[in-house]
């Protein structure tokens, strides 16, 4: 049964509703979309909620992308303990200045407490299915009582015009036994003019008793990203260091989530790192920043952890070029300098 829990009137009514229930064994599907709204500004950023069942825990164990390239630079999903805001709508983008907000939309963050990313979509990737009996769990006792979309929006809408683009979401209340996570790996920083620069981070594990199994990896980067690199670094007992690909692509390919290259573990004490190597054609520095001309460095791995929650840990940002690369770290040697740059 669906609920109204948000109604308010912004070009059309506007609701966010409690997740369905569905039966036992069964996977339904539940559509998550903008409720028709009209960008007025390039480069917005909007969210908008819904409220999850608290009686019962749910998994979701598929993404199925309504969007186009057209439209949307990107999307993300959100789960939260709290909403940043209880309108139907709301501007979201973080990292956006005031003069470059929408004024017709209230701001905040996607999550008041609590954010987890679940899922993101760019470049008309397409659907996203998780392997058997793995499922991010939400509602009930997780920790996860909303979801939130945020779209970004690359283009403004005319006056007839409005947009519903979204995720359908593809749920069970079937008892899982690999509970799903996301880890982004990400940087700060700047790229100079008429340069390639490589956009670096790493980051420990350091949560006892967890062993997470990375099964999918996404890259992200705007216009100047060329490859896209993640690797699990671990560290022997003689103090051998190893890396092993997690996965390499051309980030201007679909933006999906494609099956890891290596099936491994990671565990207590091993590394994730990333790389972006970005090339400017440029007469100006590009920063990273949330606007199309502006640039990110993101890695993200999709994993799953068998009977035991996710990462409390779910975020690797360094400050990047020219403040933090891979060879000034004392933790990273043997480096594969040539293999993390090239296709």
């Amino acid at each position: 049964m669906i609920a109204k829990i948000i109604t308010a009137v912004f070009l059309l009514v506007s609701t966010a509703t409690i997740w369905p229930i569905a039966n036992a064994n069964e996977v339904k599907k539940y559509s998550l979309m903008m409720p028709n709204v009209r960008p007025k500004k390039t480069d917005l950023y909007l969210c908008t909620p819904i409220r999850i069942d608290s009686s019962k825990s749910y998994f979701i164990v598929g993404f199925e992308p309504k969007a186009s390239g057209h439209d949307a630079h990107h999307m993300l999903l959100y789960g939260c303990s709290d909403p940043g805001s209880e309108d139907p709508v709301w501007n979201c983008g973080q990292m956006a200045s005031p003069n470059g907000r929408d004024h017709s939309y209230m701001h905040s963050n996607p999550c008041k407490s609590g954010s987890n990313i679940l899922y993101a979509w760019a470049r008309d990737a397409p659907t996203l299915k998780l392997p058997d009996q793995v499922g991010f769990k939400v509602g009930g006792d997780s920790k996860i009582s909303y979801l939130v979309l945020q779209v970004h929006y690359h283009r403004t809408f005319d006056d007839d015009e409005t947009d519903n683009s979204g995720i359908y979401l593809h749920y069970t209340d079937e008892q899982l036994s690999r509970q799903a996570g996301v880890y982004l790996l990400a940087t700060n920083g700047k790229i100079a003019p008429r340069s390639v620069e490589h956009m670096e981070t790493a980051c420990s594990i350091f949560e006892p008793g967890k062993v997470i199994h990375p099964f999918a990896y996404r890259t992200h980067t705007h216009e100047l990203g060329k490859v896209v690199a993640g690797y699990r670094v671990r560290t022997d007992q003689r103090g051998d260091v190893k890396w092993d690909l997690l996965g390499k692509r051309n980030p201007l390919t679909p933006q999906m989530f494609y099956p890891v290259e290596n099936n491994i573990t990671v565990e207590f004490g091993d590394r994730l790192a990333a790389r972006c190597t970005m090339e400017s054609t440029r007469d100006t520095v590009t920063k990273i920043g949330a606007t199309s001309d502006d640039e990110m460095c993101n890695f993200y791995v999709m994993y799953w952890v068998e009977g035991t929650d996710p990462l409390e840990q779910q975020l690797c940002v360094s400050e990047g070029s020219p403040k933090y690369y891979w060879k000034d770290d004392p933790y990273l040697i043997n480096i594969p300098d040539e293999e993390a740059s090239k296709l």
